[in-house]
């Protein structure tokens, strides 16, 4: 028996379908005026997702990516749109997907921003980035790529739904590379990968990547559908230091760790790890302040990850970006003072004022609204000094639909005596991982 095509054939059957998207929500009102506060607020990044069309179907993806929007923007109109970005005074703009390398004209786009003067970068899981569409993007100006690494190959194999589907990133990494195109990785830390980071850190400076972004994984799109994809918020404890101990290691072959917004908030390593961004470890969501977000069918939010019917806030086919920018009520919630909309653990957090609840995303898609973020470090650490810990539990399933997410609640209860003194003994650096459940006798973890 082939047990490689047995193992590919299990994986094609249980493959997530695409979903067919909708047209996206037009004609959304914008007020009429802005205000000083608007002008203020400059796009630094755009991040743009060119089509929704992919080639990979993967566990946990946000974005439900593999069919194109029945809307997404032709190419004269996208060149249109890079020129409005221009005039808004976006810096870099980032392109993604799906896969931005299957819009029909990602190079045009590529070369039309760089003339433009702004950066231009990619991000991709890099399974159809073979030779020649290396030396197109080289040759079209793409000044990096990030490529998507998920694990040790069967780990990444799996979350991406393709075996081979890991060996094809870092055939990815090295085609850029030898185009001269720098390469770069990126993980979303998630339950089935957290103890492999080391792992993934290795391959990926055999790889030659000049960063690494870290990420959690969110309770969006297909991950809402399997809960068991994410993270419980106790789970920091031992991923926060596992992070920094390959600090100092990246560190010294300059190989530069970039901490998601959605990773740490205020615990002990929050310096280590973020000491050389620009605002250091202070800093609240970025999104409509410093951050844009493009859709494949013009449609504008203030993040690109940010649920798609609650913040789009115009679309380009209808209104100039500046516009959209400046005066949709949408984009404008971190422009607003936010204080008033923490609610639960982080309205009485001692950090509440530079942190205002952390990610907008990973809170909304989690709980149905912003204000109240369970993934942090710092919450954790003041938990389990109490002896408490939170899980989540899905209590609503989602639609099904791009960027869409389901409901959850928090359920704050005693860690079991057994994982309690592996808690403590991992954060005071004795021990490097937690108990799982079922090691404690308490319950199967689902891994």
């Amino acid at each position: 028996m082939n047990t490689k095509a047995s193992a590919t054939e299990s994986v094609r059957h249980t493959l997530p379908l695409a979903p067919a998207s909708a047209a996206g929500p037009r004609r959304l009102p914008l007020a009429e005026h802005s205000r000083p506060v608007d002008h203020q607020a400059k796009p630094i990044n755009a991040v743009w997702e060119l089509t929704l069309r992919c080639d990979l179907a993967c566990r946990h993806c946000s974005s439900r990516a593999g069919r194109p929007r029945s809307d997404e923007l032709t190419t004269a109109e996208a060149l249109d749109v890079v020129r409005q970005m221009a005039d808004v005074g976006v810096l870099e703009v980032t392109l993604i997907g799906g896969e931005a390398y299957l819009h029909e004209g990602w190079t045009d786009i590529v070369r039309a921003i760089r003339e433009h003067g702004m950066e231009c970068t990619m991000v991709t899981g890099g399974r159809g980035m073979d030779g020649e569409r290396a030396r197109a993007a080289k040759d079209a100006g793409l000044m990096s790529v990030s490529v998507s690494i998920d694990g040790i190959e069967a780990t990444h194999d799996a979350l991406r739904g393709l075996v081979g589907s890991h060996a094809a990133a870092l055939h990815a990494m090295g085609n850029l590379a030898r185009e001269g195109v720098q390469v770069s990785a990126n993980t979303q830390i998630g339950r089935r990968n957290r103890r492999e980071l080391e792992a993934v850190f290795d391959t990926i400076a055999s790889a030659g990547a000049h960063s690494w972004q870290l990420q959690l994984t969110v309770a969006a799109g297909r991950v809402a559908d399997d809960p068991m994809l994410l993270l419980e918020p106790y789970h920091l404890l031992e991923v926060m230091p596992s992070i920094a101990r390959i600090k100092p290691r990246a560190d010294a072959i300059d190989l530069r760790i970039w901490p998601g917004n959605n990773l740490g908030y205020y615990g002990p390593y929050e310096s280590l790890l973020r000491g050389h961004l620009p605002l250091g470890r202070k800093g609240s969501c970025a999104a409509g302040r410093a951050i844009l977000g493009i859709e494949s069918s013009g449609a504008v939010k203030a993040c690109p990850s940010l649920p798609s019917a609650t913040y789009v806030g115009g679309n380009v086919r209808e209104n100039g970006l500046r516009d959209i920018w400046e005066r949709a009520p949408a984009l404008r919630f971190t422009r607003d003072p936010r204080i008033g909309e923490l609610w639960g653990y982080c309205r009485g957090c001692y950090y509440a004022d530079d942190c205002l609840g952390g990610c907008s995303w990973t809170a909304h898609a989690l709980l149905g609204r912003r204000g109240n973020n369970p993934f942090c470090h710092h919450r954790a650490l003041d938990l389990l000094r109490r002896g408490t810990r939170e899980r989540v539990v899905r209590i609503e399933a989602p639609l099904g639909e791009p960027f869409d997410h389901g409901r959850f609640e928090i359920v704050e209860e005693p860690w079991p005596d057994a994982e309690l003194e592996r808690a403590r003994a991992v954060v005071a650096g004795a021990e490097q991982w937690l108990l799982e459940r079922w090691e404690s006798g308490s319950g199967n973890d689902g891994l």
